[in-house]
């Protein structure tokens, strides 16, 4: 199969894409193959150590094409590197080569030249070289299609003992990072007990909800941090994959609803929803039900699949939606904040809300963008051996997010704004006046 440089750039697509969205943490993977002709499928993501190991296990192997005269050593599976797969794609386009699995920079785990008629096959490769590896499946032969059951799983053998470690070199510390912070969001949830209990005169119906969401999110990192335990240990997470999705769906549901609320003021402003505010919940609410059914067929998928990508869309587009879609109430009320500052007469109260909104709104953007933009750069270009500190970084980032939060829309047992004098309300007056508008 003769490649040129537009069908390297297109390997290069397709190998790099999957690399950068590929969020499976190698636990022992298993996927089925349906007349399938993609030279390039990219399988599996995995950080190895120098005592990696890859167990590969295929079965009901069929091709399209039963022509004796096939090279099937142009068929086969290999490991390699994103440098290795650069310097593949330059053999290409240079002719060096006309197959993969034929370059010298990659590992080639087994070829189907080595069937013999056999129609299935277990190998296992053991790993010299410590890096990210990823397992692909080439198929070199044009108008063959393939059709097979593959079953891999990847491992590091870790101790004297040769414990198996099936987590990636760079994320095998996640179970101890997601029990820390269950620890951490279970100590802010007994410390907000003890404000709502201090300050019970004046606790509204929103600092219940807030205790609501913060324990959800202890009780998301619990069995977020068993799952990779399991899955540590076992290559599975024995059903905490279904606690974790069962609570990451219900604290995604109530993380933005509360965002909403506070951003309409909802219970400490007003004790009631304007129909448009209503419209962005029955909005919200539908985009977290379709962005939690999207993250559960991309985690339990694999990359290889043209379904993984659109569901890989979907998740994005909606995830986008959603941080949009609880603006709008934060906007409405800085609206609403300015225009009851010129007609009631309690400049200085309004100016402080409009500030502590204003504030928010400013927060909160600064949220969305670092956990799902920096957080995916340093995921993109931090070693692989260090993965887990965009993780860290991500919860440092929604911890530091609930404390504000929880600090600036806490209960207060005196409220400031009943002891503002006279000057300080002219001063409020002014300074509304010589600002125009707010801009967003």
């Amino acid at each position: 199969m003769a490649f040129c440089p537009d069908s390297s750039r297109f390997l290069a697509l397709i190998f790099f894409t999957t690399l950068s969205f590929s969020v499976c943490l190698a636990e022992i993977h298993s996927s089925e193959l349906r007349s399938d002709g993609q030279p390039i499928i990219p399988l599996d993501v995995y950080g190895f150590t120098h005592t990696g190991r890859l167990e590969l296990k295929v079965s009901q192997i069929s091709l399209s094409n039963f022509n004796p005269d096939l090279d099937l050593s142009k068929i086969g599976f290999f490991l390699c590197t994103r440098d290795s797969w650069l310097h593949v794609l330059q053999q290409l386009g240079d002719g060096d080569i006309t197959c993969a699995l034929k370059s010298n920079v990659v590992k080639t785990v087994y070829s189907f030249d080595r069937l013999q008629g056999a129609t299935n096959f277990d190998t296992k490769y053991q790993m010299t070289d410590a890096d990210q590896f990823t397992l692909v499946f080439a198929n070199c032969l044009q108008n063959v299609k393939v059709s097979m059951n593959v079953r891999s799983a990847m491992y590091n053998l870790e101790g004297k003992n040769g414990r198996r470690d099936y987590l990636s070199a760079g994320k095998t510390v996640l179970p101890r990072v997601y029990f820390l912070f269950a620890l951490i969001y279970l100590g802010l949830a007994a410390i907000w007990v003890r404000v709502l209990h201090k300050k019970r005169l004046t606790v509204f119906r929103i600092h219940f909800f807030m205790l609501a969401v913060v324990l959800l999110k202890a009780v998301n990192l619990l069995c977020e941090a068993e799952d990779k335990s399991y899955i540590k240990r076992t290559g599975s997470a024995h059903g905490w994959d279904v606690l974790f999705y069962i609570f990451s769906f219900l604290k995604g549901i109530s993380l933005f609803t509360l965002i909403v609320l506070i951003g309409t003021g909802w219970s400490f402003l007003k004790p009631y929803l304007q129909d448009k505010e209503k419209t962005v919940l029955m909005i919200v609410i539908p985009l977290q039900v379709v962005a939690n059914i999207a993250q559960i067929v991309i985690d339990e998928t694999g990359p290889y699949g043209h379904d993984w990508f659109t569901w890989k869309q979907v998740f994005l587009l909606v995830d986008i939606l959603c941080c949009c879609a609880v603006l709008f109430p934060i906007v409405w009320s800085i609206k609403n904040l300015r225009e009851a500052a010129r007609t009631d007469g309690k400049a200085a109260v309004n100016l402080m809300k409009l500030t502590l909104f204003r504030h928010y709104y400013v927060v909160f953007i600064c949220y969305i963008y670092f956990t799902r933009v920096v957080v995916y750069a340093l995921e993109t270009i931090t070693s692989y051996r260090y993965l887990w500190t965009s993780t860290v970084a991500g919860e440092l980032a929604t911890l530091a997010f609930f404390v504000y939060t929880g600090y600036k829309f806490k209960p207060e047992a005196h409220n400031p704004y009943f002891v503002i004098d006279d000057d300080e309300e002219e001063a409020a007056a002014e300074q509304l006046k010589l600002e125009d508008e707010f801009e967003l």
